[in-house]
Formats: structure tokens, C-alpha cells, sequence
């Protein structure tokens, strides 16, 4: 499949982007990865309210081997063929496969912010704040007398 070809089919369901992804393409609508066309076939986003519709028509979800073994993609099945002949319905097909990549981001956990890195002059700031720092904890400490002495 190539991408005008990607482009044609989804023209109903209105504008997708078309990515390289693999050794095939991702297909997206509103920033959201719905569609994977890899490997000859066409795969649409799936979870538990959709993935009924595509055992009902006998399609299969998205496989592929490794060396030591076959690895199943639940979340991504095989396009029903007769739907590349019906733009109708390959197009409520594609909003269901969208809605379900939808449910699915909002199902993953939020990534935590954490510190961000420190770029060269905010570290070398930090060094130097640092070193000064030290010296001055220790001099307080001599005054308090609360300092170790080698003996």
C-alpha cells in the first residue's frame, strides 16, 4: 500500500496524516494514531467495544514473528476486506477504530514531570554556588565550635 492509495481510501472519513512507521505507515486523525498499514494488510485501532465487530467478520489481530516466537497485537486488527470496496462503511469503521484510540490514550497514566535537565550554564551556576556554599558551612561551624579536628 502506498500513501495515495492510504489517501484515497480514507478520503470519506475526511483528512489523516500518513507517517512512516515501520516498514509501512501510520495513519492519524487530530494527532491520534488510529490506523497501521503494514505488512500488505490494513489495521485499524481496537479495544473491547470494537474488537467483537472485527471477530464477527473473521478478521484477525495484527502479528508478527520474532525468533523465538509470534507476537499478537490485540489493539490493532485486520481491515475486513469487503470494506475496502465500501467507503461508507470503511469510514464508520475508522471513526469507531478512532474512538478507540481515544479511550486508550486517556486510559495511560499521565507522565510525571520530573526535574528537567539542567542545561551547562545552569549547572556550572549550581557548581559554583556550591563551592562556596561549603566553605562557608564550614567556617560557621568553626565558630560554633562544632567542628572535628584531626588529632
Amino acid at each position: 500500500m502506498d500513501r495515495d492509495f492510504l489517501i484515497d481510501l480514507f478520503a470519506d472519513f475526511g483528512p489523516v496524516a500518513i507517517r512512516r512507521m515501520f516498514s509501512g505507515f501510520g495513519i492519524s486523525a487530530d494527532g491520534t494514531n488510529f490506523a497501521l498499514a503494514l505488512r500488505g494488510g490494513l489495521y485499524l485501532r481496537a479495544d473491547d467495544q470494537t474488537i467483537p465487530q472485527f471477530e464477527a467478520e473473521g478478521s484477525k489481530p495484527f502479528q508478527y514473528q520474532t525468533r523465538a516466537r509470534t507476537v499478537t497485537v490485540n489493539s490493532y486488527w485486520q481491515l475486513p476486506e469487503r470494506l475496502y470496496d465500501d467507503p461508507e462503511q470503511l469510514t464508520e469503521w475508522a471513526r469507531a477504530a478512532l474512538s478507540a484510540a481515544q479511550r486508550a490514550a486517556l486510559r495511560k497514566p499521565k507522565a510525571r514531570k520530573g526535574k528537567k535537565k539542567a542545561t551547562a550554564k545552569e549547572a556550572l551556576v549550581a557548581k559554583k554556588t556550591t563551592s562556596r556554599v561549603v566553605p562557608a558551612k564550614r567556617a560557621l561551624r568553626a565558630r560554633a565550635g562544632t567542628h572535628n579536628h584531626r588529632r
